[in-house]
Parts: structure tokens; sequence; C-alpha cells
């Protein structure tokens, strides 16, 4: 075996064992859904994240590898100006044609496998802020549709050769839009599916006076959360690893990826740290797992492209962002989001995005950024509010009101995470 033969195979075998780890990301996020929601609610939301994440893997099996496709495999395009864009992947359905074996088909094998525990990511992202009042089978559903048709599409246009990949060949753009581990692709379409959630939804009962004041309603659980950070972590260095090096990366650079992943966390938990402090006279623990995620998530789209004082830079920005986004979007919007997952990921995923354009010293790089920001806001937007109104009209998300106040896990489930301590409070019927 050649030396650069060598090197390719340790490659590929590094990647499969990156993939391996990206589960924990999903356990950290589950962890932080459920701790930052009501105690009645916790095993429902563990389960609900076991069941979305199963559901997911299904629909991306089923359709979405199909729809997301590969550079260089069946797809649909259109013609422009003379130039030919590629908007949707166009392979068999249920994996066929994917070798899952090493060979000279690895690299796809491997990207298939990616898609199945990334799609899975995205679909957990809208628990965080549709907790304490989603319905699980509504919840189920919603994945469904996201990781079977939104998911996939965006994938398609941004890593399986679309538009916004060929912005660089066609259009002269930088490299064609940018997102090593998916900042975009994974964390902005779950986090602004989040957002759709939260809209269909309304806010949970109590969450406003008849005055439209926000009244606070604490997680139950600091320990889950701040466990799950350190869970998310040690995924999130798995999924920019393999999500950089199945999207161009070279192997070598996995070093420089694992520490502008952890630089760019560590400082936006510092960053969230500092100005909660500033603000309240102490650290908001809550707010700081929340930077922490924040700077994983702002990290990922230039994991492989950039120094780690820019990969710093980001995550201060990342964790400051969040630290005001989570007050203005409760305050200004009337948005109830428990788990933070709009400010988190949809804004910490946007900011990444342009980020990577940002600290990029190619041409026109910034420009191609900003056109899969535009294609996320303009396009996955309306997506992911669309399906979940219909789904809505079909089969109610919501849970009932009594079902709200008794507790999710009764509810739903029967039985509670805590029997020995169950709590019911009167601030449901504040209004």
């Amino acid at each position: 075996m050649t030396p650069q033969a060598a090197l390719a195979a340790a490659a590929l075998f590094f990647c499969l064992l990156a993939i391996v780890l990206i589960p924990c990301a999903a356990a950290g996020l589950a962890m932080l859904n459920a701790g930052l929601g009501r105690s009645r609610n916790a095993a429902h939301a563990m389960l609900s994240a076991l069941c979305v994440l199963g559901v997911a893997a299904v629909a991306y099996s089923v359709i979405g590898c199909s729809l997301q496709g590969y550079p260089g495999r069946e797809a649909l395009s259109f013609a422009l100006n003379g130039k030919s864009w590629s908007w949707i992947g166009a392979g068999p359905f249920f994996f066929r044609g994917v070798s899952f074996e090493f060979g000279d088909n690895s690299p796809v094998s491997l990207a298939a496998l990616l898609g199945v525990f990334t799609a899975g990511l995205a679909a957990l992202i809208p628990l965080g802020s549709g907790a304490d009042r989603w319905r699980l089978g509504a919840s189920c559903a919603s994945a469904a549709l996201l990781a079977g048709i939104v998911f996939p599409v965006f994938g398609h246009w941004a890593w399986g050769g679309g538009f916004l990949a060929q912005l660089g060949v066609n259009y002269g753009l930088g490299k064609g839009f940018v997102d090593a581990g998916g900042s975009g692709a994974i964390q902005a379409v779950g986090g602004l599916a989040a957002l759709s959630v939260t809209w269909v939804l309304g806010p949970r009962r109590g969450k406003y006076t008849a005055e439209h004041m926000p009244v606070a309603i604490p997680g139950h659980n600091a320990v889950f959360v701040l466990f799950g950070c350190l869970l998310a972590w040690l995924g999130w260095l798995g999924l920019n690893c393999a999500g950089a090096l199945l999207h161009g990366a070279p192997f070598l650079r996995a070093p420089l990826i694992v520490v502008n992943t952890t630089l760019s966390a560590v400082c936006a938990l510092l960053a969230a740290a500092a100005i909660t402090r500033a603000r309240f006279g102490k650290p908001d623990a809550s707010l700081c797992a929340n930077g922490w995620v924040a700077g994983l998530v702002a990290s990922s789209a230039a994991c492989a492209s950039v120094r780690p004082s820019a990969a710093m830079i980001i995550g201060l920005v990342a964790g400051g962002l969040v630290v005001f986004s989570v007050e203005w979007l409760e305050f200004r919007l009337a948005i109830d989001d428990p788990g933070g997952a709009v400010s988190v990921h949809a804004l910490g995923g946007i900011w990444g995005v342009l980020a990577a354009g940002i600290f990029s010293s190619v041409p026109g790089q910034w420009l191609a950024q900003f056109v899969g920001v535009a294609a996320l806001l303009g396009l996955v937007l309306p997506a992911t509010y669309g399906l979940n109104w219909l789904l809505d009209r079909v089969y109610p998300q919501r849970v009932p009101p009594q079902g709200e106040r008794q507790g999710l896990d009764l509810h739903e489930l029967g039985a509670g995470a805590y029997p020995e301590f169950m709590s019911h409070n009167d601030d449901l019927w504040q209004r």
C-alpha cells in the first residue's frame, strides 16, 4: 500500500470513529432540553428525544438521503444564464446504490451515515422550543417532515453539489457556500424549525401575565443542563471532524478542527458568564450553558478554515448574542422558547455561517455565505412553518390545558420521572 493510500484509509477510518461520537451531541441536547423544562415533563422530554431520533433516522433513510444526494451523483438541475444549477438529489430511495463497505465508495457511504445522525440532530433541536406543551406524536410527525424533506433539500444545496455549493464555480463567489460542520445545514435548519414550532404552539400557559409581561419559569435540573454541555462538546468534536473531512478538508487539519471547536465553545461560555455577571450580579447557569452550545454551533461552519484566534472571536460573539437574544425574543416578540433553541441554533448557526465568510481570505466568500443565509431565511423558514402549520391543522400539536397542567409525564406516559416528588403549581391558571 502506498503512503497516499494508507493516509486515505486512515482518514476514512478516523472519519467513521468521529461519526460514532455524534450521538453524544444528541444526548447532550436531550439532557439540556429535559433540564431546562419542568420536572413534571422530564421523562416525556427524554422519551421524545429518543422517538424523534428514531423517526428522523427512518425518514432520512427512506427518502432524505435520496433528496440530499452526493456530489457527482444523480440530481435534478435547471439552466440559468447558460449555467446548470442543481436543486435536488434524484437518487433511489432506501439507500439503494450505497454500499456500506470500505472501498471506492467509502466517502458516499460515510456521508450517508453522517446524514442519518445529523438529520436526527437537526430534528432534535425543536424539542427545546416546544418543551412542556408539545405532544409526543406531533413532535415525531414534525421530525419526519424535517428529516425527510427540509433538511436533505438544504443539505443538497450546501453539501450535495447543489446551487449554493456551485456559487464558486458558476458565479465566482469564493469557494461556494462553505459549511464544513453544519452551522447552517444542521443547526440553523433545526433552529428555524424550532422558531416555527413556537409560533404554531404559542407560549406555555402562565408564561405571560395579563399585561403581556413574561414570567420566569426556571429549569428544574441545572446538573442535567451542565452535564449535557459536556456531552454535547464530545459529540461536536466528532461532528465537526467528520463533516469537515467529508466535505473537502484535509485529514491533517483534524487537530485544528478540535482546537477551533473547543476554543469557540469556551469563549462563548466565558462571554455569557461575564455578561450575566455584569447585568445580574452573578453568572446565570442556564444562559452560560446556552452560550457554550452556541459556541459549538457557531464553530461548525468554519472549523477547518480559520485560525484559533478567529475561532475565539466567533465564540465570544456567539455567547454575547445568545444572552441578549433570549431576552429580546421573550420580551419583544413573546416567543416562549424554554430551551433557547432559537437563540442558540438559529441565531448561532446563522452567525457561524456569516463568520465563515467574514474570516475568510478568499475573495467573494462573504457573499456566498450571505446567499446561504438568504436561502435559510427565505426558503427554509417558510417551508418549516408551512409544514408545521399544515400538520397542526390535521393533527393538533399542542396538548390540552389539563394535560399541560397535569404534566406531560402523567398525561401522555402515565407515570412521572420523579414519582416521590410531584409538584403542581397554580401559575398555569394565571390567564
